[in-house]
Parts: C-alpha cells; structure tokens; sequence
C-alpha cells in the first residue's frame, strides 16, 4: 500500500507544477471556453478568408486562364451539383484514413514500448524503421496492389505506413524522457515494471505522444490517398486522378480541398482528444501562446 501510494503520488508530480496554478487561473464556463476558441482561432480563420479573397480577385479578374485556376464559385457549383458523388467518394477516403490510423497507433505505440524495454529489439529494429521511412511509399505502393488486390487492404496498409513512423518515434521519445530518479524512486519503493509503466512511464509519454498523433493524423490521409492513386475505383484520389486525365480542374480542386480538410479535421479530433486527456498541458500551452502573441 504504501508503494501504491508513493506512486500515486509520483504520477501527480509529473504535471508542470505551474498547472495547478495555470488551471485555477483559467475562467470556467461555456462562455470563457468560446472565447479561448475564438482567440486561438481567428489567426488561421483570417489567413483563411485572405487566401480565399486572393484566390476569388485573381480568377475574377482572369489573371489566370479558367481551366487552369477555377473560381471558388465554380470549385463549390460542382460540390453542389453532385453532392452524392462527393460524399460516397469521401466517406471511403474517410474510412480508409481511420481504420490505418487506428491500426497504426496500436501497432506503433506497442513497438515503442517494447523498443524501450528491450534495447536489443530498439538497436535491431530502428535502422530498419528509418530505411523503410525513406522509401517513397508512391515507389512501393504498386506492389501492395499486386500482393493484396485492388481493395481496401493496399490503401490501408499505405495509410499504415504513412503514419506508424511519427507515432513509433514520438512514443520512444516520451517513453524515454522520464526522470531517472522518479524510476529509481518507484523501484526502492517496490514497484515493479508494468506498475510503473501504468504510473509514471505512459503518462509522462502522453504529451510526446499526442504530439506524434497530430503528425500521424495528417499523413494517413496522404497514405490512403497515395493507394487510391496508384489503383482504386473510389475515392478521393480516384475522383483527383478522373478530373485530372479529363481536364476538370473545378472537380480536381474540390477534391484537394475536402481532401485538406479531412485531414484538419483529424488533427482537430487529436488536439480535443489532448485537451480531454492532458488538460494541463493543453492549457499550459494555450497560456504560453497567448501571452507572448
């Protein structure tokens, strides 16, 4: 009981100390939470509505000829005249991108965990984790259409790809960055492995984790985009790929959009997921940013 205890104890310690402070600052309520929302937001917000406004005056203006820039107007005419075609398009990029993703995080984080626990395993396998990181996945996608068809399995397997990389460093990283006296305290006190792995390691990984995730998040979309490209019949990159062999550049950037913004959903999702997991370290970070912007 009392190692139990100690460890508890210790689990606590690994916030910032100034968390408990930065948190009884911080207003509660809906009301406050809007406005934090707000101030984080209105930056990208209004690099937003400049980029739009530019892209609108340069093809009103036809500084460019319309078959190669579309409108903004045109690019969302084509969305509303065939919302269906986009939404079933969408939702196969969508299911492919999660399911890799998720298959990622399981297979990355445990590989991290035994890399750290295992130092013959983590000078075995790192080399080969960089090798096949530097591989372009587009060069050894076609090859994954040849062992595994043309269906959902090769787009996964790429999103996989795309995504264990960031995850398995990120996690090694946080693993690793613990306080060696905080592991030899929990030691002398009689914990043993998976009790302080459960209590002090993983908790103090989770900031280096998420930070992973955000990464991750983003290039499992591009991983699943890049097996649609290279053999699929449905998709967005099927839907890029049809627009771009029949000169339809309205269509062909309606699809790079949602495409985007399926991806800075993802890491919206994984940024509240933080928030909800760490909130002291999300508000620290809020705090920090907002002082010195």
């Amino acid at each position: 009981m009392a190692a139990q205890s100690t460890i508890e104890q210790s689990e606590r310690t690994t916030a910032p100390a100034g968390a408990t402070a930065s948190a009884t600052r911080r207003p509660g309520g809906a009301g406050a939470g809007l406005l934090r929302f707000a101030r984080n937001t209105w930056r990208p917000a209004a690099v937003l509505v400049a980029i739009l406004l530019v892209w609108w005056v340069v093809t009103a203006a036809e500084l460019v000829k319309p078959y190669l820039v579309p409108s903004p107007g045109t690019t969302l005419d084509v969305v509303l005249a065939q919302p269906g075609y986009f939404t079933h398009h969408t939702w196969i990029t969508t299911y492919e991108t999660v399911l890799g993703f998720a298959i990622a995080i399981v297979v990355g984080v445990l590989s991290a965990v035994v890399m750290v626990y295992s130092p013959t395993v983590e000078k075995s396998l790192y080399p080969l984790l960089l090798f096949a990181q530097v591989i372009p996945k587009i060069a050894i996608a076609p090859l994954f259409i040849v062992w595994l068809g043309f269906g959902l399995s090769p787009k996964v397997v790429v999103a996989v790809l795309m995504a264990f990389f960031p995850i398995v460093i990120s996690t090694v990283t946080g693993l690793k960055s613990i306080d060696p006296e905080m592991l030899q305290l929990s030691a002398t006190m009689g914990a043993g492995p998976a009790q302080t792995f459960r209590k002090i390691r993983f908790p103090a990984a989770l900031p280096h984790l998420f930070a992973g995730l955000k990464v991750a998040a983003t290039m499992a979309v591009t991983g699943a985009v890049v097996g649609e490209f290279v053999g699929a019949n449905e998709g967005l990159g099927y839907v890029i790929l049809q627009a771009n062999g029949n000169l339809d550049t309205p269509t062909l950037f309606a699809g790079l959009i949602i495409m985007s913004l399926l991806g800075v959903i993802l890491f919206v999702v994984v940024e509240l997921l933080e928030y909800l997991v760490l909130p002291w370290h999300a508000s620290r970070r809020t705090d920090a940013a907002t002082t010195t912007l």
